[in-house]
């Protein structure tokens, strides 16, 4: 596999715009953001701004597309997945490696389905307090970066041209043994404090000092450690006292991305969080009372945004 050197980016939310921005930093990549309809007018028309800083990041359209590209990162919100993943056509290449930054278990699975898993390496991204208004988007810590194969004993090829790409454009990243676990790790981490968040509005501060926001974001995180059990994945109680580590780093006033949704009123991710979580307890026959009433509160929220 040859170096990467040009990089699509779809989706230019927090995740994306942080992704675009640094490799659009480096003079060794060309780095592109893809979209159609209202999303390619404005993108187009309005520049991102990354931590007050304009980027005259290109634009293409999924149909006019003219070479496969050697990176394709998707950072979109879940529910846009499926309606998007026909756009990877004409820039997924023999040698084209897809890195989803999606929250939830199932969208490395769904863009594999359609473009092979042999081009898909799975990443979650901790510890990054991006906030977006409108094109502009902050963050005070760029996170680390967790990216492989499923199981990571030996480094494909592929993950080692990813690393190569991450380490010239200042990426912090690692590459643990077992991927899989550090997805439903990412997933009990979401699960508990994205929808925490929103039922209570509260940033991360909210989190850093009180004891009884603590208290639900452990209750909601516990179902999913319960479930991943059952579904043979090694979560532990320690894994939701690891995420404090990363929650002390990030800023008082950082908002997590189904708050930032609320209160945009935006349609936020939590059927691929709670939604998920009930889902499993009924296939496992687990209870998950917490989840499921904080799903509905939320369901209720976006049904009545002003």
């Amino acid at each position: 596999m040859k170096p990467v050197k040009s990089v699509a980016i779809l989706g230019a939310g927090a995740m994306g715009a942080f992704f675009a921005a640094r490799f659009h930093d480096s003079a060794e990549f060309s780095a592109t953001l893809v979209a159609r309809g209202q999303r390619y007018d404005r993108l187009a028309r309005d520049r991102l701004v990354v931590n007050g800083e304009n980027y005259a990041l290109p634009v293409v359209h999924p149909d006019h597309v003219d070479a496969p590209a050697d990176l394709i990162i998707v950072a979109l919100k879940h529910h846009h997945l499926l309606e998007a993943v026909p756009d990877l056509k004409n820039l997924v290449g023999d040698g084209t490696t897809i890195l989803s930054v999606m929250n939830g278990l199932d969208s490395e699975e769904i863009i594999g389905a359609v473009y092979g898993m042999d081009k898909v390496l799975y990443a979650i991204s901790v510890g990054i307090d991006a906030v977006r208004q409108g094109n502009q988007i902050t963050y005070t810590r760029p996170g680390m970066h967790y990216i492989g194969e499923a199981t990571n004993a030996h480094l494909s090829p592929r993950v080692k041209h990813v690393q190569a790409a991450f380490e010239r454009a200042g990426i912090p990243y690692e590459t643990p043994r077992d991927m899989v676990r550090m997805l439903w790790w990412k997933f009990l981490v979401n699960a508990g404090i994205n929808q925490a968040s929103a039922v209570m509005r509260a940033p991360y501060g909210v989190f850093q000092s009180s004891p009884q926001a603590r208290a639900l974001m452990e209750a909601l995180m516990q179902e999913v450690i319960v479930l991943a059990q059952a579904a043979g994945v090694n979560l532990v109680h320690q894994d939701i006292e690891d995420w404090y580590s990363f929650l002390e780093t990030l800023s008082p006033r950082g908002k997590t991305s189904m708050l930032q949704d609320v209160e945009a009123g935006r349609k936020t991710e939590v059927e691929i969080l709670g939604g998920k979580v009930v889902k499993l307890g009924r296939t496992y026959g687990i209870p998950t009372p917490v989840n499921l009433a904080v799903l509905q509160i939320i369901q209720v929220l976006e049904q009545f945004q002003d």
